[in-house]
This record gives structure tokens, C-alpha cells and sequence, in this order.
């Protein structure tokens, strides 16, 4: 097990040339999503659920479209900022109602923020879910999958409408 840390710890320094890198919180992020990845797949088998061959294409957009409407609502919200704060430093606003944020702390707490402040890796974990909870509750997953499709589609038509206004008065 030293060596193994040994030769990390080597590849660590290498890899980043300097810069700070959390080379071993990224390798353990990777480990907790190996074994949440696990976990889902374990309470598929054991309720026995047929997974089927392929995903029907109504199931993808809707889960696509709720992936991204909720990690950009859990990574960049402002009503969600509470929930990022003991891993966060606020920067300043972002979008509408998005804010700009800086992952801090030590090494876990620094990984835990660099997460939770980026939808792509947000992304990740939220479409294991959402695939995990369309094989175990398809019914219920295809309903909070709609309502979060619908969120987004709401937010391009206010986003729309704010760009006319603002063309119109110019």
C-alpha cells in the first residue's frame, strides 16, 4: 500500500507540473461514483427489474433535458446556494440567477466543491440517478423528469423573451 501511494504521489507531481491539481480527490470522487454506480445497479438486480435493450427516445430527451435544467440548478443556482456554501466561495453573480463560485477548503471539502459547482460533473452523477430511478420507478421518473423538462423549457422562453425585449429597445 506505500508503494502505491508512493507512485501516485510521483505521478501526482508530474501530472501537475506545479499547478495545484486534487489528483487525489478526483480519485476519490471517481471511487465514490464507482460505488454509487454499484449501488444502483445492485438494487436493480435485486428487485429483479428487466432492464430493457435499448432507452425509448421520449425516456433520453426527457432525461437529457432534466439533467441539464437540474445541474444547472444545483451547481449555479442562487436559491441554491445554501446548499454549496460549506464547499464554496462565492465570486460573484452569473447568469440570471445563477451565481459564480470557487470550490475551498482542504482536500476533500475542495473536491466536494469543485463538484458541486460544475453541472458536466454534476451531469454525471444525475444521470446515473435519473437511469437508476427510470429502472425502479419508471412512472414516477418519467413524471419529475417531465416537470424538470419543463422548467427548462420555461426558462429558454423567459431567456428568450428578456433577449426580445432588450432588442426591441434598442
Amino acid at each position: 500500500m506505500q508503494r502505491a501511494k508512493q507512485v501516485f504521489r510521483r505521478a501526482s507531481r508530474a501530472y501537475s507540473a506545479g499547478e495545484e491539481h486534487r489528483l487525489g480527490g478526483h480519485l476519490g470522487a471517481v471511487a465514490a461514483f464507482g460505488a454509487y454506480t454499484a449501488a444502483w445497479g445492485a438494487a436493480v438486480r435485486l428487485r429483479r427489474t428487466a432492464v430493457p435493450e435499448r432507452p425509448e427516445p421520449w425516456d433520453l430527451l426527457l432525461a437529457a433535458t432534466a439533467t441539464f435544467r437540474l445541474s444547472r440548478l444545483l451547481s449555479k443556482g442562487s436559491v441554491t446556494s445554501p446548499l454549496r456554501a460549506p464547499f464554496t466561495r462565492y465570486e460573484s453573480d452569473g447568469g440570471p440567477a445563477e451565481v459564480s463560485e470557487n470550490a475551498r477548503g482542504g482536500p476533500l471539502r475542495a473536491t466536494v466543491g469543485e463538484l458541486v459547482t460544475c453541472p458536466f460533473c454534476l451531469s454525471v452523477w444525475l444521470t446515473t440517478t435519473l437511469t437508476g430511478a427510470q429502472l425502479l420507478w419508471p412512472r414516477a421518473t418519467r413524471t419529475v423528469t417531465g416537470a424538470l423538462s419543463a422548467l427548462a423549457a420555461a426558462d429558454a422562453m423567459q431567456l428568450g423573451y428578456d433577449c426580445l425585449v432588450q432588442k426591441n429597445s434598442e
